[in-house]
């Protein structure tokens, strides 16, 4: 039951993580000045964005966490 409980957990901080790794990394690239007016919505589409790429990536990384952790049952 811990065991459970610790592995939500440090998904949740990947998922937390990969989000905010996107989301900084998508405001590098200074969106705002492909727009002579950018749209008020600008910074909305940037969470949203970051929100969904982050979220592929880490679900993405955590399946592969998973499947690594599997191997040793192909060696029984």
């Amino acid at each position: 039951m811990q065991m459970t409980g610790i592995k939500a957990l440090v998904e949740i901080v990947i998922q937390l993580g990969m989000i905010w790794l996107t989301f900084t990394a998508i405001q590098g690239f200074r969106l705002e000045r492909f727009f002579r007016q950018p749209p008020k919505t600008l910074p909305l589409a940037i969470v949203l964005l970051s929100t969904a790429i982050g979220y592929l990536c880490a679900s993405f990384f955590i399946g592969f966490i998973n499947a690594v952790s599997q191997l040793p049952g192909l060696l029984r």
